[in-house]
């Protein structure tokens, strides 16, 4: 708000302590509650330091104030439900409890639908929901659930589709609470448990609380925009039907007396051109013309990635042998990774290389860097080590440690390290100044979180508060330089596999929890573990977790399994890209050469300018042979449809409605279309494409049984189908409706 106020007010400040005061001024002003107040006080201050305010700026200043919204906490109640057993009433999620079993909804059966339905006090814009838990893991936990909202309790959209993790720590969600870039309020919240963390169990809630803005002005705002986005929507959705119906006529009508819009006004060029004068060629050239103009990038965007291993084959007989728990690194200026240590099963590995990327070849620099020493910098154009310091701990730093994690901000030059199990003799020894993680004597003592500033080589222990920011090792960490943050996803704490994931601000300290929702269902995230590798690429705001070893609390034994996950940053959601589901050996034998084996202590780096993965070496985790190591090369490569392949399904889907309407009316010109034009844009590599080719041929050979009157309808209706096709390739604030006017009317 103070940007918006201090280009709105005019007033000339000419000395220090006129700038400071004006800045308090401000400041005071955020206790005004509507315009009339801050109209007095404005006036009253203003007029006091001999300053001149017209009352316009009282005005801007209270539209400025009113579009913060006020978050807090909104009352509700329990409106209807779906059963409940003896005692575990539905009203008993108002209260939290953690410490009494008894305080808790609980379903009689786990038969769907099972359901709690809140009705809001008031109208509201919902913006989070939180859910309170026992004191102890539980069975009756749910463990997928979706929540709904709505102003009416039979129209709701979803807000949510997430699950709680088993244990005693409340959680919060956000909420979707936008339509259009435009809050849209509530006053039902419906709960649909899907699943318990117990195989066969009821559900359970335990506690609930909803958070959001209930301010009468904003809420009435929101719910005015949105009964006209209702009937705007609706008016679309008869436009389309017209359209599609070729009810002239009317959609001419409902437009001049709405004005309102069906969709993109090149989408209706097309709609034009593709159905109302079936001008295939014309089609074909609009395609062309939305690829230059970038109209398939948003859905390109949207699409899910795809996995595309390969194995590396490298020049010269030198490369790094079998090993796990090795070190990597990337310079993606020279192309060059830099492979350091392991242990092959056998025996401790201290050697150093470095691989070329474009010339595809291994380099030893040396077969032995191991030193008694503790923190070491290597100059890469020399080729030398130099010690920084013998004992980081008696400088400020972090003990002894391993199984931590090192990011570094290239921009202020400083290195973050966070996490690790200590090595001491005795845990009593350790001293809380180290930032450590304190536990009773004889356990197991995790590091803290420090920073080190390169050219000043000084260590900063930083100080945490509260119990978000755990202590752990073998966990991932990841530093945005845009937004600043440090990313800490999973880890180990002595028996507890750890599957939160936070991000720490380095410049402002402030921690914020994610929360595991997935842009589909994907069963969730994979379960808790201490070998994932995670990556980060800042200029698209992704983070890729690649699992191996997981330790989950419903099974007895540990699971190694290779799936890869992107987080996307600026959604806030998961969605899991690849997954090994074939454990076999045969399987693997097979696939050798297609896809990497499960694995664990493997290095995993990446190229963020190139967009490129490079996987090497692990434990396969065979209980037979519990000393074999892996050193294997992969390249991973995650590919999205390009604009070039979506101009080829798009003038694939065009061609071939040209080339069933030739076959009604004109089979040798048909043919010949069939052997050229189609014929050239088909992938006959694709079995899939290759096999619907050899088919279109049978439709030289059909007799149309639809009389000469039904032909110009049916063709309308096809092209009206392509039409559709076409347009689910853009963005869908371009497109008409998804949705038909029919689709509306009860069975």
């Amino acid at each position: 708000m103070k940007a918006v106020l201090n280009q709105d007010l005019n007033v000339h400040l000419v000395t220090e302590e006129h700038t400071i005061l004006y800045l308090r001024l401000i400041d005071d002003a955020y206790m005004a509650t509507d315009e009339h107040d801050v109209h007095h006080w404005l006036n009253r201050s203003f007029r006091e330091k001999k300053f001149v305010l017209a009352s316009t700026l009282a005005l801007d200043m209270a539209a400025a104030t009113a579009e913060i919204p006020l978050t807090k906490k909104l009352d509700y109640t329990i409106h209807s439900y779906s059963s409940y057993s003896p005692t575990y009433v539905p009203e008993n999620i108002r209260e939290d409890k953690s410490n009494d079993q008894t305080s808790r909804w609980s379903s009689d059966s786990n038969n769907p639908p099972q359901f709690l339905t809140l009705k809001l006090v008031s109208t509201s814009i919902v913006q989070s929901i939180t859910f309170g838990k026992y004191e102890k893991a539980h069975v009756c936990n749910l463990k997928k659930f979706k929540i709904y909202g709505g102003l009416k309790e039979d129209n709701m959209i979803e807000l949510l589709s997430s699950g709680l993790k088993n244990d005693s720590n409340p959680e919060t969600f956000e909420l979707r609470n936008k339509v259009s870039g435009n809050y849209f309020p509530c006053r039902f919240i419906k709960i649909l448990p899907l699943q318990s963390w117990g195989p066969s169990f009821n559900y359970s809630v335990w506690f609930v609380e909803l958070s959001g803005i209930d301010d009468r002005t904003q809420v009435q705002q929101s719910m005015d925009w949105f009964h006209t986005y209702q009937e705007q929507e609706l008016i679309r959705l008869c436009m389309k039907h017209f359209r599609k119906m070729n009810y002239t006529r009317a959609l001419e009508a409902l437009y001049s007396e709405t004005k309102v819009k069906l969709e993109h006004p090149a989408l209706s060029n097309l709609y034009d051109i593709l159905v109302n004068q079936g001008d295939y060629d014309s089609a074909q050239t609009f395609i062309a013309d939305a690829a230059t103009k970038g109209l398939f990038k948003r859905y390109i965007s949207e699409q899910e990635y795809r996995a595309i291993w390969r194995p590396m084959q490298c020049a010269g007989g030198r490369r790094p042998g079998m090993r796990g728990g090795h070190q990597m690194c990337i310079d993606v200026v020279s192309e060059t990774i830099y492979l350091i240590g392991g242990y092959d099963g056998n025996h401790d590995l201290s050697d150093l290389w470095s691989y070329h990327i474009p010339s595809n070849q291994w380099t030893l620099i040396s077969s032995d860097t191991e030193s008694d020493s503790d923190f070491y910098v290597y100059d890469i154009e020399s080729n030398s080590w130099t010690l920084i310091s013998d004992d980081t701990a008696s400088v400020g730093g972090p003990q002894l440690i391993f199984d931590h994690q090192m990011c570094m901000d290239v921009q202020k030059s400083v290195i973050y390290v966070f996490g690790g199990k200590i090595l001491t003799l005795t845990n009593s020894g350790s001293d809380e100044r180290l930032g450590n993680d304190m536990p009773s004597v004889n356990e197991p003592v995790f590091s803290g979180l420090y920073s080190y500033h390169v050219p000043m080589n000084i260590w900063t222990c930083i100080n945490t508060t509260g119990s978000q920011l755990r202590c752990r090792m073998g966990h991932s960490m990841l530093f945005h330089p845009c937004s600043r943050k440090l990313y800490v996803f999973a880890g180990q704490r002595n028996k507890e596999y750890l599957n939160d994931f936070f991000s720490y601000d380095v410049d402002t300290g402030s921690i914020e929890q994610f929360s595991e929702t997935t842009r589909k269902d994907a069963s969730g995230l994979s379960a808790g573990g201490f070998t994932q590798r995670a990556t980060i690429d800042p200029d698209l705001d992704e983070i890729y977790v690649l699992s191996g070893l997981s330790k989950d609390k419903e099974k007895r034994d540990d699971s190694v399994q290779n799936s890869l996950w992107v987080y996307y940053i600026r959604q806030k959601q998961w969605s899991c890209i690849y997954r090994n589901e074939n454990q076999g050996e045969q399987y693997w034998n097979r696939m050798q050469y297609v896809e990497p084996c499960p694995r664990f202590a493997h290095q995993l780096v990446y190229d963020h300018v190139n967009k490129v993965h490079y996987l090497f070496g692990g434990n396969p985790g065979r209980t037979c042979l519990p000393k074999l190591r892996l050193d294997d090369f992969w390249q991973l490569q995650l590919s999205r449809p390009t604009t070039e392949q979506i101009v080829q399904r798009c003038s694939l889907l065009i061609r071939k409605h040209k080339f069933q309407d030739l076959a009604l009316k004109d089979t040798y010109s048909a043919l010949n279309f069939l052997q050229t034009s189609l014929s050239e844009i088909i992938d006959h590599s694709d079995p899939q494409q290759a096999n619907e080719f050899r088919l279109m041929a049978a439709l030289l050979f059909q007799t149309p049984k639809d009389a000469p009157g039904r032909k110009t309808d049916c063709g309308h209706h096809q092209r009206v189908q392509l039409f559709e096709q076409i347009t689910e390739f853009f963005a869908s604030d371009m497109t008409q409706p998804k949705k038909n006017l029919i689709d509306l009317i009860p069975l």
